[in-house]
């Protein structure tokens, strides 16, 4: 079977991060996030993989080639314009001449894929939706079922008092290729607002696979955090820690003996620790990262070659990449973008998110 990832979104709501990083590269314990979901499709022997990119596509193609390193085979279709969900799966209909499975490119889960598509084939049905349950489903779109699985009604955001379930559509679909006729091409369509309610209104079987596995829709950076910690406390089965404070530290790494490390902790490869250090995780450090001498890090995330300065305080915050962090700053609560420069003696206010690019001086 075939897979489409819809990896084409603008990830507004991870800016600045995704300001020129594409949210599929976003790096999850060091890994970029899209490399989860192939690793974890190509274990269910999904090894078949169309990825529909749109916005910062290059580095994607960059950096996974024709998918080999990774035991698959990638193809890439391009959007010039926003497709939406349907359209972009539409662009890719060259390539999709048997039942696919289509997922959210910002989704990481522990779904049954096999058992899903089990499902679907033994049901007989033109689609099936996999849901989650979720503890308030007033933000989202509610699907109602009846006793065997089959869809009968869709809810767009409802009021409380509508409120009939709890399970909302988790982002992963298998589709027969027949509903791609559905769909105009070079359209922008929504597969979830427009498409499936359509197929409902014809008559077709639409099914409903439900799912209490891991699911979290990584879109915002509070919901990259959480997806951190859950992986570093061993939440999902897709990352086992040693322990609840396991410290792992990368190939080429030299932490100083007088470094203090609470964990969960990742160091990258080729990372210095200096004296003094402090560490309290949950803490993910990217590869050729300097920490200097009497720094604190609390419950951070920081990208790769990260130059971190002495006696810096730096909690609660998501650094990217290349990112220089002089003497004596304090960065709490914030996010900054890729190539950002603090100055030294820089506090930077709770909330900050800094452009990439910029430099931070220190209040006058």
């Amino acid at each position: 079977m075939k897979a489409v990832i819809l990896v084409g979104g603008q990830a507004t709501r991870l800016l600045p991060l995704t300001c020129n990083t594409p949210k599929a590269m976003v790096p999850v314990l060091n890994i970029p996030f899209l490399e989860h979901v192939i690793r974890y499709l190509s274990k269910h022997q999904i090894k078949d993989i169309i990825l529909a990119q749109g916005c910062l596509a290059q580095p994607i193609e960059d950096y996974l080639g024709d998918g080999s390193q990774l035991g698959v085979k990638l193809n890439y279709v391009m959007e010039d314009t926003p497709l939406g969900t349907a359209g972009a799966v539409k662009n890719a209909e060259r390539y999709l001449d048997e039942t696919c499975l289509v997922l959210n490119g910002d989704i990481f889960t522990d779904l049954d894929i096999t058992a899903m598509i089990d499902f679907h084939q033994e049901r007989k049905a033109k689609v099936t939706i996999a849901l989650t349950p979720v503890d308030d489903p007033t933000s989202y779109g509610l699907i109602e079922t009846d006793a065997e699985g089959r869809i009968t009604r869709f809810l767009e955001k409802p009021n409380r008092s509508q409120i009939t379930t709890n399970t909302i559509n988790a982002g992963t679909y298998v589709l027969e290729p027949g509903i791609l006729t559905q769909i105009p091409p070079q359209t922008k369509v929504s597969i979830e607002r427009e498409v499936f309610p359509l197929l409902l209104e014809q008559g077709k079987p639409v099914y409903a696979y439900p799912s209490s596995a891991y699911w979290i829709d990584m879109g915002t950076p509070e919901k990259y955090f959480r997806l951190t910690r859950d992986l570093l406390s061993g939440e999902s089965s897709q990352y086992v820690p040693v322990s609840p404070a396991e410290v792992v530290i990368g190939g080429q790494s030299y932490i100083h003996p007088t470094a203090q490390i609470k964990g969960p902790v990742m160091i990258g490869d080729n990372c210095t620790i200096g004296r003094n250090v402090r560490l309290t995780g949950p803490v993910v450090i990217g590869a050729g990262g300097t920490i200097l001498e009497d720094t604190v890090i609390e419950e951070s995330i920081i990208w790769q070659n990260a130059q971190i300065g002495q006696r810096i305080t730096l909690r609660n915050s998501i650094i990217a990449d290349n990112c220089c962090l002089n003497a004596d700053s304090t960065i709490e609560d914030s996010i900054l973008g890729n190539n950002v420069t603090v100055a030294s003696g820089c506090k930077l206010e709770p909330g900050s998110k800094i452009w990439p690019g910029t430099t931070a001086e220190p209040k006058t």
